[in-house]
């Protein structure tokens, strides 16, 4: 019985010492298996990342892991009937009609727990602590924060405008997983994905937002032809075509086949009903439009406009 009982000692003995050599490699190892078979918030996920933070709780992947879990379990979707055409920019998941023949768009909409959404950004906001030159986790908070937010992407707003500012008075060296390091010109790239999610949401508070966000780029980088663009096309969907022409004829000026403004601004001009203006961007096209059919089209309406 004795024998028995001293091997049973020192098998817990040796648990003990196994247990804490547990690395945190050891640990990323484990999530990413269990990860793959289950999700980002499958069975046994919780389980692991509170053992790993418990035994390693500064640890940025652990931060990482629980980011994604929290951001998956705080989300649950239903689906929404809706008279509009577009919701948060997509199209509807299912487009029927009623038992009058109306027609009633059918959309997928995706609700937070808030609890779980601040656990989320609290994780997020602790690992880029660690590392703000990670570009990739700075896209992260702030995608998921946008998704939250939905129609009033009010702090999404605060955060692309700090992340800008950071950007342009630090300028860090960025990183990020698939890109590596980050070129400015990729930055700014990224910036006008964030403009374009904004302006496609297409709210009162998201364009606001779009406008706001295109300003402060613009505070940084004056006259960039992107956020040039951004600004016509805020004021062409307000149909003040005065000053989205304003906006536009300064980007054609530099930049004679931007093909934004060349066709926002023939857009405007068939709006208008004036032929005057919108042979000024038909000549343009036809000069420096970005392809054959472009130049070809716009040369061939041109010439029907000067035969009459």
């Amino acid at each position: 019985m004795k024998k028995h009982l001293l091997l049973l000692l020192l098998g817990l003995v040796c648990l003990v010492p196994l247990s804490a050599q547990e690395t945190k490699e050891d640990y990323l190892r484990r999530y990413n298996h269990l990860v793959d078979r289950v999700g980002a918030d499958g069975l046994g996920v919780e389980t692991l990342l509170n053992k790993w933070e418990a035994a390693w709780p500064e640890d940025v992947n652990q931060l990482l892991a629980r980011f994604s879990f929290c951001f998956a379990r705080s989300q649950s979707s239903r689906v929404v009937p809706m008279e509009q055409e577009r919701y948060l920019g997509n199209p509807p998941l299912l487009p029927m009609k009623d038992s009058l023949g109306k027609k009633v768009n059918y959309f997928e909409v995706t609700d937070y727990d808030d609890a779980l959404f601040a656990e989320a950004n609290t994780a997020i906001g602790k690992a880029i602590a660690t590392a703000q030159n990670r570009l990739d986790w700075q896209m992260a908070k702030i995608s998921a924060l946008m998704a939250y937010e939905k129609e009033k992407p009010e702090m999404t707003l605060q955060e692309l405008k700090a992340l800008a500012t950071f950007h342009y008075t630090r300028k860090p060296d960025w990183v990020h997983e698939q890109l590596g390091t980050v070129t400015p010109e990729q930055f700014e790239a990224i910036m006008q994905d964030y403009c374009a999610a904004l302006f496609r949401i297409n709210t009162p508070t998201s364009l606001e937002a779009f406008k706001a966000f295109s300003e402060h780029l613009l505070s940084y980088k004056k006259d960039h032809p992107l956020f040039m663009d951004n600004l016509g096309s805020y004021y062409l969907v307000k149909k003040d075509y005065k000053k989205a022409r304003k906006y536009y004829d300064q980007v054609l000026k530099k930049h004679p086949g931007d093909m934004t403004a060349l066709k926002n601004s023939l857009l405007m001009a068939r709006a208008l009903k004036d032929v005057k203006l919108e042979k000024k961007y038909l000549a343009l096209m036809a000069a420096h439009g970005e392809t054959e059919t472009d130049r070809a089209g716009a040369q061939a309406r041109l010439d029907a406009y000067n035969r009459k």
